[in-house]
């Protein structure tokens, strides 16, 4: 097979922990995107152009925009990468909370028969909950999990008192298109929920600050003519960042190395 060509858009934790892990795999890393190309940058991959205008992928003849550098990066590089012929990979989902955008995207990859990838992020059971759709699927409850300090700066610290919690508190539950407008940091993975099952309006959010918690967990529970679903995974974060969560870097290499492998599992 031919090597896959891909641009990564974003070179923080994420994109660089991608890349390294992918330096093994049949893939050529040709550009990576950033806000501002005139910064000093860590170590690019070998071959890699630093790219700061969505118009450039045009001439870069790449197969794949995967991109993890945050919500305002998804419209104008997805618009771009699927212009250009180019599947486009999203990590920051909570981009999607607005639908309209999901609409255009899904309309430009039709047009130019190319594909929009959400990759699952920090989440487990995602395959298994998309393809209980097709049965039917009546509820779904996603649990977010975490120490009391990992709420700071954010609206739980109006809704508890998270320095006091001596107990497990769930302190907010809510629609997944209110959670992603209400606590915006942790839309990624609400929209990712709502987009694989039942949509934002209809996939419930329960936000959890415990004081015995050393971990983020996500607890993930779903019925209908299927059966149930119940999936818990624990995160720990990436050792170059404590606020990104390893596994949001793996699964986007895996959904790098699957559009490159003979094999897909």
């Amino acid at each position: 097979m031919a090597r896959l060509r891909v641009a990564l858009i974003g070179w923080g934790a994420i994109g660089t922990a991608a890349a390294g892990y992918l330096a093994e795999a049949p893939v050529d890393i040709v550009a990576v995107g950033v806000r501002d190309a005139t910064e000093e940058r860590s170590e690019l991959p070998a071959g890699a152009v630093l790219i700061s205008d969505p118009a450039q992928l045009a001439g870069l003849e790449v197969d794949v925009v995967a991109e993890a550098a945050g919500r305002e990066s998804v419209a104008p590089w997805g618009r771009a990468a699927l212009a250009a012929g180019a599947d486009f990979i999203v990590s920051s989902v909570s981009a999607f909370a607005d639908p309209t955008l999901l609409d255009e995207l899904r309309s430009l990859a039709a047009a130019h028969e190319v594909s929009v990838q959400i990759q699952p992020g920090a989440l487990a059971g995602v395959d298994a909950l998309a393809a209980a759709r097709h049965m039917g699927i009546d509820t779904v409850e996603h649990r977010m999990v975490k120490p009391p300090r990992a709420w700071l700066g954010t609206p739980a610290e109006d809704l508890c008192d998270l320095d006091a919690l001596a107990d497990t508190t769930s302190f907010f539950s809510a629609s997944a298109a209110e959670t992603a407008t209400t606590f915006p940091k942790n839309a990624n993975v609400a929209m990712t929920t709502a987009l694989a099952g039942i949509g934002p309006d209809q996939t419930t959010i329960t936000l959890v600050a415990d004081p015995e918690a050393t971990m983020n967990r996500h607890e993930i529970s779903a019925s209908g003519a299927f059966g149930s679903l119940q999936v818990v995974i624990e995160n720990n974060p990436l050792p170059t960042n404590p606020k990104s969560s390893a596994m949001a870097a793996l699964a986007l290499v895996r959904s790098i190395e699957n559009r490159a492998a003979a094999i897909v599992i």
